[in-house]
């Protein structure tokens, strides 16, 4: 049992928020390739983890129910598109796009909740949906084209967590196989890399080779500091604390590396924030209300 629930969920959004800092160390190894190293070393510490918790045989034990690797290949590609595109975002100057996508990404879960599991909305509820949809809507307007990147970073998670919902395994060990799933093509692509000449590990220098080793530790931590919490953790707190997370990296895409945004931009991520503001105090007050009726009852 964690002592501290609140400090480890916390720390995994300050984690996260901190992210574009991270990646922009090693702006100078492609994105492809920064994922390969991030899944062979999470999987390396996911491993070692495992070993050392005794939980080695249990997990071995589900590996031979093959109902289980569908489910988790299909959330570790997810998983590696959310890495690939979120680490190519923060190389190529789109931090505050970024940040975008997980303003919006608990709003794209809800909405996969009523697609898939036949969960019900509220009124205001849609209303922020509405909002939501209006804002992106307004951005792709103003710009000419759709906010991809925001919209892919938010969906690609959302599913991720869909499938996340449903999956049984302990989350030690679900990651673990989800990066063990991908361990062989991460593999294969940083061989056929160095064969080329073309490889960053270990010929870019002593901290470079170690940033790369580290993205395991960067990967990992914050999911296993998540997983924690949220046992712990009303969801009604961590719905509060996600949002640490995207409001630290549009603040460090604005004020480190001082990324565009202008005018036109204000009114579209507004709605967004609306969105979101009103979500939130419908559900506190949704949940008030049953509490007083409970108590009244």
């Amino acid at each position: 049992m964690n002592k501290y629930p609140l400090a480890s969920a916390l720390g995994a959004y300050f984690i996260w928020g901190l992210f574009p800092f991270y990646w922009k160390w090693l702006i100078e190894v492609p994105a492809h390739e920064l994922i390969a190293h991030r899944i062979l070393w999470s999987f390396v510490l996911l491993l070692s983890a495992l070993l050392i918790m005794g939980q080695w045989r249990n997990f071995r034990a589900s590996l031979a129910n093959r109902r289980l690797l569908l489910p988790y290949l299909l959330a570790s590609i997810l998983l590696s598109i959310n890495w690939l595109i979120y680490v190519w975002s923060v190389n190529s100057g789109q931090i505050i796009e970024a940040s975008l996508g997980y303003f919006i990404n608990p709003l794209v879960s809800v909405m996969l909740g009523v697609l898939f599991l036949h969960e019900q909305l509220r009124r205001l509820q849609w209303l922020a949906i509405g909002l939501a949809a209006l804002g992106v809507l307004y951005l792709s307007v103003m710009h000419g084209q759709i906010p991809w990147i925001a919209l892919s970073l938010a969906c690609s998670f959302g599913l991720y967590g869909l499938i996340k919902k449903k999956s049984p395994l302990e989350a030690v060990q679900g990651l673990t196989l989800e990066t063990a799933l991908l361990l062989l093509p991460a593999l294969g692509y940083l061989f056929w890399l160095e064969a080329r000449g073309s490889g960053h590990f270990p010929h870019g220098g002593t901290l470079q080779s170690v940033l790369l080793i580290g993205a395991g530790l960067v990967t990992t931590l914050p999911l296993l500091l998540f997983a924690q919490a949220t046992r712990q953790v009303p969801l009604s707190v961590i719905g509060m604390l996600q949002y640490i997370t995207p409001i630290m990296q549009l603040l460090i895409g604005l004020w480190f590396f001082q990324e565009p945004f202008g005018p036109e931009k204000v009114l579209g991520y507004a709605l967004v924030w609306l969105a979101l503001l009103l979500f939130m105090a419908e559900g506190l007050l949704y949940q008030h209300r049953r509490r007083k009726a409970w108590a009244g009852g």
